[in-house]
């Protein structure tokens, strides 16, 4: 009997060391252990499960593009501004905060998350304040509305947008345009606007050319919509002087929304990109966002 009850202490602390090893070996050095579990990307106890592990290998798989495109900035980005929109509870801000600017001595770079919910807004807020993160701030606006507001500079080196619904990304977009962006990263969702666009001229489509058939089931005009729009975004990016990157966030085992668009500035817009923009737009009946979504110098 005392031997068994001996026996029991020991059994946890072998299982508590190994998942202590496991945590240390998962993290980077000198994360914030906290502010993974205030973003449930830990569990409440500040362990590993598997839905955890599945979460941390996401974020850090989503930050070694941030980080490259940081790294590339002067000064290796120690000064970088970021807006990251339609940032929800901010995890990425956050993520990118603890692992690149708050472990870099001497980085004076701040992050800047746009979103329309204010108790969102708030709670960030609070989070920060609380983690001593004093270089993030949260602003509660539009994306449309953030390139006009005051509370931000007038350049911003890197844009985020992740998972931002339907025109939001198109926003986002227009925001790094007007804010000078070095680079901007992108991961697409719910592209309705172009689908609709393609329902209202289906009739008429038809008629004209094969193509149509296409989209001419409610199914594909939907699927076709979302991968047309993604491909005249990354032509818009091109014309406006980017060279841009298409690669998967995660795997489709995790998620059908898993387009991730990279784009850096360089200063050399692609004649040959306006071109096919446009003529993209006139193929598939869409002149008319050529006015305002896709609108060319």
């Amino acid at each position: 009997m005392n031997t068994k009850a001996a026996s029991k202490p020991v059994t946890k602390t072998n299982k508590a060391a190994k998942a202590d090893a496991e945590l240390a070996e998962a993290l980077r050095p000198g994360q914030s252990v906290e502010l993974l579990k205030e973003l449930h990307i830990l569990t409440r106890e500040g362990r590993l499960n598997q839905d955890s592990r599945r979460k941390l290998k996401q974020v850090y798989h989503l930050f070694q593009f941030i980080e490259q495109l940081l790294r590339e900035l002067p000064e290796e980005g120690a000064g970088a501004t970021l807006a990251d929109h339609g940032a929800g509870k901010s995890y990425l801000g956050f993520i990118i905060y603890d692992l690149f600017f708050r472990a870099r001595q001497g980085s004076s770079g701040h992050v800047y998350g746009i979103e329309t919910r204010g108790e969102l807004v708030e709670r960030s807020r609070a989070l920060a304040q609380r983690l001593g993160f004093d270089r993030m701030s949260f602003l509660n606006l539009t994306v449309a509305q953030s390139a006009q507001a005051s509370e931000l500079p007038e350049q911003i080196d890197v844009v985020t947008a992740l998972h931002a619904c339907d025109t939001a990304t198109d926003d986002a977009i227009a925001f790094g345009l007007a804010k000078k962006a070095r680079c901007m990263v992108l991961v697409p969702c719910c592209q309705a606007e172009v689908a609709a666009c393609l329902r209202e001229t289906k009739a008429l489509a038809l008629s004209r050319t094969p193509l149509a058939e296409l989209w001419r089931h409610p199914l594909h005009t939907r699927e076709i919509g979302s991968q047309l729009t993604n491909v005249l975004r990354c032509l818009y990016l091109e014309a406006n002087g980017y060279s841009v990157t298409v690669t998967e966030l995660v795997g489709w085992e995790h998620s059908m929304k898993n387009e991730l668009i990279l784009a850096r500035y360089t200063g050399q817009r692609k004649a040959s990109a306006a071109t096919r923009l446009r003529e993209l737009l006139a193929q598939f009946g869409l002149d008319t966002l050529g006015d305002t979504r896709f609108r060319l110098a």
